[in-house]
């Protein structure tokens, strides 16, 4: 099978005799390097081929003096879809630079690219900045509902594109840096970038490609397309290679998007042989379930109260951002650590459940997340009749933004055991592994968020945290051309439920919201540890 997507290929010769036209010999070389020829079909060889490739005509238009300039040999840039094997260039045989590739996770709050070498497959260099549109709207709702104002739409794709452009001219400047290159070649390395990967949620797909988003968050919820075709860059406005080709990640409904389907692919839920999990927290909770034979997957809200959207002093994790938080139960002493052990600007998600853990286990929290004053003694105050908790400096907890962290943490619990329990017909000790994604699941604790009912009590070691798996998917997809056919495979293979009109799901999120849950008997680590 293929390795890569760039294959130098040496062309038969073209002689009186053999009137096989310039494109159809190289399709022929192709088919060879790649061994997708199906002999005794009863089909003429050429015919073979052209189902097998599709050739641009405005890419044939110097093909004839290019492949004998090149004495018919040359690198062919290639990418694969549903049409089949796609030629994206055709490039010069001892060509100086390397072909390049950008992996790119689009995320809601923050953007991440990585430059990926297509024929070594190394990567190298990466690079993240804020998503520019929380100029326009911190979240996604209010960004679809700037989407239809006037120019609205057009304004929040270009913020990324942009943003977008300027920094894959830094991560190329970076490379430049990096292998002590003079780098003002930057931009012949941009035009050295050939495909783009990109994964996002559905709506910042839509977005990204300037697409009406509106009906996502409308009943029945219906994306406006789930399966994008791949496009010219140029399409886009996307300054790479002006034959360069962007892919993005398939949807499977409103609110589940192609970053978690790069997530599954680089997971590889679905060649488990035994059930799994994997969970993604962030704008919502995403959640799949399942193994090579089956995948079901859901999302609901779980995730605002976690990373600033409810919340005052909650924010994304940065430099000066508490992450870890541990109370003394005895004395009361309050331990925070910060990313980079900065001085304290605010709290992350993963801060936050390790307060509102450690708040619970010393007594200072009560079974209905509610403070007992007594036990916070001096860092308990009341302001307008609404008591809050001091952490540390000038940052406080309210009971307001406590009870939002409670209805997270409820919803997040209730949506696995709908998922796992009601739908998939499991119990939770049945799964083999627990996947952690997403920046939340860098930082989280597992033992915090089983301490106040966030993720079921399970063993520890069952829990595994995948960093951004989002943009490794997309940069798999990069290095190996066979993990189209898997995100595919795993497309075709996922039944999506939603959340929004499953009753069950309200009835169980009642009992979910108290600490660590009404049913005391489903977390009996955490029962031990609050006695």
């Amino acid at each position: 099978m293929i390795k890569n997507f760039v294959q130098y290929i040496e062309l038969e010769e073209p002689r009186l005799g053999n009137n096989t036209a310039d494109v159809e010999r190289l399709k022929a070389a192709l088919a060879k390097n790649i061994g997708t020829i199906e002999k005794g079909r009863g089909y003429p060889e050429n015919e073979r081929i052209q189902e097998k490739f599709y050739f641009p005509t405005t890419l044939a238009a110097d093909i004839p003096l290019k492949l004998r300039q090149w004495n018919h040999k040359a690198k062919v840039v290639l990418f694969k879809d549903s049409m089949g094997w796609r030629v994206v260039d055709v490039l010069a045989p001892e060509r100086d630079n390397p072909v390049f590739g950008v992996a790119v996770d689009l995320g809601t709050t923050r953007i991440v690219l990585r430059l990926i070498n297509l024929e070594t497959l190394a990567s190298c260099g990466e690079i993240g900045f804020d998503n520019p549109q929380a100029k326009i709207a911190p979240d996604v709702l209010a960004r679809i509902h700037h989407a239809r104002t006037e120019d609205g739409l057009k304004e929040l794709q270009q913020l990324v594109i942009s943003d977008m452009n300027q920094h894959i001219h830094e991560l190329c400047k970076n490379y430049l840096f990096s292998n002590h290159i003079d780098d003002s070649e930057s931009l012949l390395i941009a035009h050295s970038i050939h495909l783009l990967t990109v994964a996002g949620n559905s709506a910042m797909t839509h977005l990204f490609l300037g697409i009406d988003p509106s009906f996502l968050i409308r009943e029945p919820y219906i994306p406006a397309v789930n399966v994008p075709e791949p496009l010219d860059a140029r399409e886009l406005g996307i300054e790479i290679n002006q034959r360069g080709m962007v892919y993005l990640f398939p949807n499977i409904g409103s609110y589940f998007g192609g970053d978690l389907i790069s997530g599954i692919l680089f997971a590889q839920l679905h060649k488990k042989d035994s059930p799994c999990i994997m969970v993604d927290v962030g704008t919502n909770a995403e959640v799949i379930v399942g193994y090579r034979d089956w995948l079901i997957a859901c999302a609901g809200a779980a995730g605002p109260a976690l990373e600033g959207g409810i919340s005052n002093m909650g924010m994304t994790a940065k430099p000066g951002v508490i992450d870890r938080i541990k109370i003394d139960p005895v004395t009361g002493v309050v331990d925070v650590h910060t990313i980079d052990d900065k001085p304290p600007i605010g709290i992350c998600g993963s801060g936050m459940i390790d307060l509102a853990a450690e708040l619970f286990i010393s007594g200072m929290l009560d079974i209905r997340g509610k403070f007992v004053p007594e036990r916070c003694k001096d860092r308990y105050f009341e302001k307008d009749g609404v008591g809050s908790f001091r952490v540390a400096g000038g940052i406080v907890l309210s009971q307001v933004e406590m009870n939002s962290l409670t209805s997270s943490k409820a919803a997040m619990y209730s949506i696995l055991q709908v998922i796992i329990e009601k739908t998939a017909g499991l119990q939770f000790d049945d799964l083999a592994k627990f996947y952690v994604a997403g920046t939340f699941g860098s930082f989280i604790n597992p033992k915090s968020a089983i301490s106040i009912g966030m993720l079921p009590d399970i063993p520890i070691d069952k829990f595994e945290v995948l960093g951004n798996s989002s943009l490794e998917g997309a940069a798999k997809l990069l290095i190996n051309p066979d993990a189209f056919d898997e995100i595919e495979q795993i497309r075709q293979s996922i039944t999506y439920i939603e959340l929004n009109v499953n009753q069950e799901f309200m009835n169980i999120f009642s009992g979910a919201k108290f600490y660590p849950h009404t049913d005391i008997s489903r977390f009996p680590s955490v029962k031990s540890l609050s006695l």
